[in-house]
C-alpha cells in the first residue's frame, strides 16, 4: 500500500486538478514535505486522508486503492468476461450495468474511473451516454472506451466527438482492453 503520494497522485484521488492540490498544498491546507533538493511536493497517506474527510471528499479511492471500473454491456457472457480480467488484475473494482438508465444512474454515484460502454444498449446507444457523462463538469477525470460490432468510420468519430476517449471493435482480445484501460488510466500494463 503506498504510504507517500505525488500532487498528481493526489489530485486523481481526490478527483481535483493538481493546481488545487498544489495551491492547497501550498497554503498550507494540505500538510506534506518536499523532496530535498528539490520543488517536487510530497503528501503522506495520513495527512491526505484527514485532508479528504475535512473537505467533504469521499475517501473509499484512498482506502481501496483501486480503481474503479464500470462496465456497461446488455451481453452477460461479455460482462463476466471483462469483469474477470478487470479483477484478476487486482487494481479494479467493478461494477456492472446492464442497460443506459442504469449506467447514468450508477456513474453519479460511483464515479468511476473508467466506463467500458457497448455502444448497443438496449434503451439509450452509447453516444448519448457519452455525452450524458461529458455534460456533467464533475465527471471530466472519467474515461470511457466504446465497445461495438458496428465498423462505421464516421460512428466512431461522432462517438469521439460525443465524448469517448478511445474505442474498441467486438470482438476483441481482453488484452487488448485491458492496455487500453491501463493506458487511459495511465497505469502500467500488467505483464509487460
Amino acid at each position: 500500500m503506498k504510504t507517500v503520494f505525488t500532487t498528481g497522485e493526489a489530485a486523481k484521488i481526490c478527483k481535483v486538478s493538481q493546481q488545487t492540490i498544489i495551491r492547497c498544498f501550498d497554503s498550507g491546507q494540505l500538510k506534506g514535505f518536499r523532496v530535498p533538493g528539490s520543488k517536487f511536493r510530497r503528501i503522506p497517506r495520513d495527512v491526505l486522508f484527514k485532508f479528504m474527510r475535512e473537505n467533504g471528499i469521499p475517501t473509499d479511492a484512498l482506502e481501496s486503492g483501486k480503481r474503479k471500473a464500470l462496465v456497461v454491456d446488455d451481453d452477460q457472457e461479455l460482462v463476466e468476461l471483462i469483469r474477470d480480467v478487470l479483477e484478476s488484475d487486482g487494481r479494479f473494482e467493478v461494477r456492472v450495468a446492464n442497460n443506459g438508465f442504469d449506467a447514468g444512474m450508477m456513474v453519479k454515484e460511483y464515479h468511476p474511473d473508467v466506463i467500458v460502454l457497448d455502444v448497443m444498449l438496449p434503451d439509450i446507444n452509447g453516444k448519448e451516454v457519452c455525452q450524458r457523462v461529458r455534460s456533467d463538469s464533475s465527471m471530466d477525470d472519467v474515461r470511457i472506451i466504446c465497445i461495438s460490432g458496428m465498423v462505421e468510420r464516421e460512428k466512431i468519430e461522432e462517438l469521439k466527438e460525443a465524448g469517448a476517449n478511445d474505442f474498441l471493435q467486438k470482438p476483441f482480445d481482453v488484452e487488448t482492453l485491458m492496455n487500453r484501460v491501463c493506458k487511459l488510466l495511465d497505469v502500467e500494463p500488467v505483464g509487460v
